[in-house]
């Protein structure tokens, strides 16, 4: 056929286009947290933060560095994904930095901590540092199905290898390597994300056949539960060994999501559901510390009583109901509440609660909105993608991201029981940035693909027949003549 049979896919916006977007997004992104920072700096002494116009540049050429690497390696890249990184993580840096200035003026608080802001600022450095090697060494994502099998064994030795450490606050997550620290799940559910999208690309077909019908929904055979009952084991193995409950939920709960994806039974996650909610509860009646982080969300207040409930040692969910109560829907304003008072206030899951003093209830809500903005991304490039591979890993971080703010919000506004998992970008913690920027490349490299992929134009329709057009016009001319 000639030209005007052949048929191509519209131009769209253009890379050009969206990395001015993208740059525009990011300008404001760095504006935002950089003024919250002097707002609170300023009701908290009466004085501009010192330093304010490096601590605007730097935040600044930092994402200036992300964005140039993105618009030279991932020019087709969706614009929302990295100015709502750099948003989150400078919002964590305002609230740590806030956090710190408190903690210097309460001097019996002060002596068991030192300033956090500093440290955080080199693991954001970090951060950026391995975003862009990612960003700029891995070409195309499918390079990684050729390492499933090592990211599997690499996972199963970094989700188990803290059961052999000293644990803290009743938990074993962390490896010790001289005085630092490294929490390797926040690492490990990536990678167990490339693994669960390469293991269901391949046995998709056998794990999407029905068994037997119960309730009207169709279950799974028998024959295709050893997947699952793996995983299953391994997380509780998490859960009894490490007291990890919340990398315990996050790895179960991304392999159900994944599944479901890959083969649209919703047997599957009933299934998971029930077999979660099983082991959940007999890891608790055999855990202590499972055991205390229920009392705790089931009486937060009983701490304060004369008889506190058997198993309530911290006061930390109350306090963080506290500072809830205490910021009502607009907030008291940056600088201008408590949340020194939380302890542990910056690190984990617990800045979430100065947040929702100083920022209300709306700023929460930005906040969730923003981590969900940033999954639907995500789950966009997921629809986008062509291959299989592509589709599920895309889909598996978003399910990551929104699995582990899940239990990091509900557990601090008392939905379900304290995890002690870190609030993706905003909490103190060097693994957790780290691994978080991480996942960003991928979804940056990812949404890419599927924005090359958009503007590839169609084939030609002539190009895929077997038979010219002509001899078709001829045998239907015939068939015409014979009718």
């Amino acid at each position: 056929m000639g030209a005007r049979g052949a048929s191509t896919r519209g131009p769209g916006p253009g890379s050009g286009r969206k990395r001015n977007l993208e740059l525009v997004l990011i300008l404001f992104a760095v504006a935002i947290p950089a003024f919250g920072d002097m707002d609170a700096v300023l009701a908290l002494t009466g004085k501009m933060p010192p330093g304010f116009a490096l601590q605007i540049g730097g935040l600044g050429a930092l994402a200036l560095v992300a964005h140039m690497v993105v618009r030279r390696w991932a020019a087709y890249a969706d614009p929302l994904i990295l100015p709502i990184t750099v948003l989150l993580s400078g919002l964590g840096l305002m609230m740590i930095h806030r956090l710190d200035i408190s903690m210097a003026k309460d001097g019996e608080t002060a002596t068991d901590r030192a300033a956090a802001a500093p440290g955080q600022i080199q693991w954001l450095v970090i951060g950026v540092v391995v975003f862009a090697a990612f960003v700029i060494i891995i070409k195309h994502h499918r390079i990684l199905q050729a390492y499933t099998y090592v990211l599997m064994a690499g996972s199963l030795v970094m989700l188990m290898a803290p059961a052999f450490f000293p644990g803290q606050y009743g938990a074993k997550r962390w490896i010790y390597i001289g005085s630092q620290t490294i929490e390797p799940d926040e690492f490990t559910k990536i990678s167990l994300v490339i693994f669960f999208a390469s293991y269901l690309m391949a046995n998709r077909d056998a794990l999407a056949l029905v068994g037997r019908k119960v309730w009207g929904i169709n279950f799974p055979r028998g024959r295709n539960l050893g997947p699952i009952i793996a995983i299953w084991v391994v997380s509780l193995l998490v859960l009894v060994f490490e007291v990890d409950l919340g990398t315990s939920l996050i790895v179960f709960g991304i392999f159900i999501i994944m599944l479901y994806m890959a083969t649209e039974r919703t047997g599957w996650v009933v299934l998971g559901t029930v077999m979660a909610a099983v082991g959940a509860l007999v890891v608790g009646e055999l855990s202590p510390n499972v055991k205390n982080r229920v009392a705790a969300w089931l009486h937060p207040m009983s701490y304060y009583s004369a008889h506190p409930a058997p198993g309530v040692i911290s006061p930390q969910q109350a306090q963080s109901l506290f500072a809830l109560g205490h910021g009502g829907f607009l907030g008291t304003g940056l600088g201008q509440g408590q949340p020194w008072l939380i302890g542990f206030a910056d690190r984990a899951d617990w800045i979430l609660a100065p947040f929702g003093e100083e920022l209300g209830t709306a700023g929460v809500m930005i906040i969730v909105m923003l981590y969900v903005l940033l999954a639907e991304r995500s789950f966009r490039a997921s629809i986008r993608l062509t291959d299989p591979f592509g589709k599920l890993m895309a889909g598996g971080l978003a399910a990551a991201l929104i699995l582990q703010v899940f239990v990091v919000v509900g557990g601090v506004i008392g939905l379900i029981p304290e995890t002690g998992k870190a609030l993706p970008f905003l909490a103190q913690g060097g693994s957790s940035m780290v691994a978080n920027w991480i996942m960003v490349a991928l979804m940056i490299k990812l949404s890419d693909a599927a924005g090359r992929t958009e503007m590839e134009p169609l084939p030609d329709p002539a190009a895929t027949l077997t038979i010219s057009a002509e001899e078709i016009a001829q045998a239907r001319a015939e068939m015409e003549q014979q009718g």
